[in-house]
């Protein structure tokens, strides 16, 4: 069974409230629920929630910085959702950005890659029940044991945008996450990782037969996110440098709305799907067909559909 994830909290739905939609997702055909972590809820508590609400479920976060925690305290709250949903739960991680690192919680963003690869390679001895008393590159651990390991360690998967970290996902971890991605670059994603690995993509999508509607917001979230440098250089190695670059440019200049004017409709229409909800799942399907795994719904208001209904027309068995 092809693998169909949405992301929970929904936007504009308190966390408190959504019992009833998380608890019908198994039954629409949705296999997964992933969380996320910026500046709203944390990664953790939505998946603890949704692994009593639909037992069916596979969850995971997408993703939990490895700076924003020291290394004991994630392997602890990893340990905990293993617990809580047995062979279910899947642990991701990455950098983030500078900007929730640095900017929001006052640690510097240094050596990216090689903190990812020293937190993958103690979460793994640590989610094993092995007890670690190391010094890895980037920090050290001294003699940290799970008290209640989990009897089946998770699957860790990496938040991986560019050839290095998806070659240290290939080598290391089981899998990657990527987003902000067209069906066509999945291919190019692959080229890195491989066609074996699991390969997890979040994908924005606004259920409205509006372009108008569904590009005004697509570009809002663009410039969000396409001036943070991580994902510029992404977009760059991806071969959207160029059509990016005006936007880029204003926005350095603080010309926001200049910024927003100049993105093409080519590069909303790629990286936001849109359209009827038919439209979209065929879309979805798309990716898929490309190479992704486990295509993972983010759902962007739009079309005049409630977050619920949207949830349900959305649905791959809604088809």
């Amino acid at each position: 069974m092809s693998r169909w994830g949405l992301t929970i909290p929904l936007t504009g739905v308190p966390l408190a409230e959504h019992r009833e939609i998380v608890a019908g997702l198994s039954e629409l055909g949705y296999t997964d629920a992933w969380s996320a972590e910026t500046n709203g809820t944390d990664a953790f508590t939505p998946l603890a929630l949704a692994s009593q609400w639909d037992p069916a479920l596979r969850l995971g976060p997408a993703i939990v910085p490895v700076y924003t925690r020291g290394p004991a305290l994630l392997a602890s709250h990893a340990a905990t959702l293993a617990d809580l949903a047995p062979g279910r739960f899947v642990l991701g991680i990455g950098t983030s950005s500078d900007t929730i690192v640095e900017r929001w919680n006052g640690i510097p963003f240094t050596e990216p890659y090689k903190r990812t690869r020293d937190t993958l390679r103690f979460l793994r001895k640590a989610l094993a029940g092995e007890k670690v008393k190391e010094e890895y590159e980037t920090f050290s651990v001294k003699g940290f044991k799970l008290e209640n390991a989990p009897a089946t360690p998770p699957p860790i998967v990496l938040a991986a945008l560019r050839p290095g970290m998806l070659r240290l996902a290939a080598r290391e971890a089981d899998g990657a996450i990527t987003n902000w991605l067209a069906p066509k670059d999945v291919r190019t994603v692959r080229s890195e990782l491989g066609d074996d690995p699991e390969l997890v993509a979040r994908l924005f999508v606004c259920p409205t037969d509006n372009a108008e509607e569904a590009r005004g917001i697509g570009r809002w979230m663009i410039a969000a996110y396409m001036n943070v440098p991580v994902y510029q250089k992404f977009h760059e190695w991806l071969g959207r440098g160029d059509a990016l670059r005006p936007m880029n440019e204003a926005w350095a200049a603080g010309d926001r709305k200049k910024a927003l004017e100049v993105i093409p409709d080519e590069v909303v229409d790629d990286l936001i799907v849109h359209g009827s909800p038919e439209a979209c799942r065929a879309r979805i399907r798309e990716y898929v067909d490309n190479g992704l795994t486990t295509p993972v719904l983010a759902i962007v208001p739009g079309g005049g559909l409630s977050p619920a209904e949207a949830v349900r027309a959305l649905a791959p068995n809604a088809g």
